[in-house]
């Protein structure tokens, strides 16, 4: 099975720490905030794209679960079977993203320039080593799937999958919707392609 991943965290450098993670499946998904997140690296980029569009509201009690009707963004959550949301430490996050993944089976991740996305989400788990066994070593980029499918990866995320741009954009839940849709758009291409021939 495919899972999407996005991550927001508090900058392009070695140390930083994870804001908010979300991971889509065709029919299930996962969105996590952190409250342990360094705020001493969130810079007024980070504060008005990232910040701005956590949704699951100001408590911090580090060990929060939401079910469907407590999540408030029907844009970003659409119409999905299995849903998690929590907003806590790393460890809580963790606990909680090994139970979803663990109900999955076997999977493999797809994301999108996933540099940092990659190695946080292995930190989260202690390392590549402690990732749960169902998740394949390797993961998936669509930013080099552009490039073998001859699609330029500098374009618009959101007009590729053919979505409209939401308030949104750096949800790392809608970031996540976004890669599953550019990985099915580049799947229908390639069968268009390959149908031409």
């Amino acid at each position: 099975m495919r899972v999407y991943l996005d991550a927001e965290f508090t900058g392009l450098r070695q140390n930083t720490t994870l804001i908010s993670i979300g991971l889509v499946t065709d029919k299930s998904q996962f969105y996590a905030e952190f409250t342990d997140y360094d705020v001493a690296q969130v810079d007024e980029w980070i504060e008005t794209h990232v910040i701005a569009n956590l949704t699951l509201g100001e408590e911090d009690d580090g060990s929060m679960h939401y079910s469907r009707d407590d999540y408030s963004r029907d844009e970003i959550r659409g119409n999905v079977g299995d849903e998690m949301y929590v907003k806590g430490s790393r460890e809580f996050v963790s606990e909680k993203l090994s139970l979803w993944l663990g109900a999955l089976g076997p999977v493999e991740i797809w994301g999108d320039v996933l540099g940092y996305d990659w190695v946080l989400f292995c930190e989260l788990f202690g390392g590549a080593f402690g990732v749960p066994d169902s998740v394949y070593y390797i993961p998936f980029d669509i930013a080099t799937l552009m490039k073998v499918c001859g699609v330029d990866p500098d374009i618009n995320r959101e007009e590729l999958a053919g979505m409209g741009v939401p308030d949104a954009k750096h949800n790392a839940l809608w970031d996540a919707h976004v890669v599953k849709a550019c990985h099915e758009r580049l799947m229908e291409m390639e069968e268009e392609a390959h149908g031409e021939s």
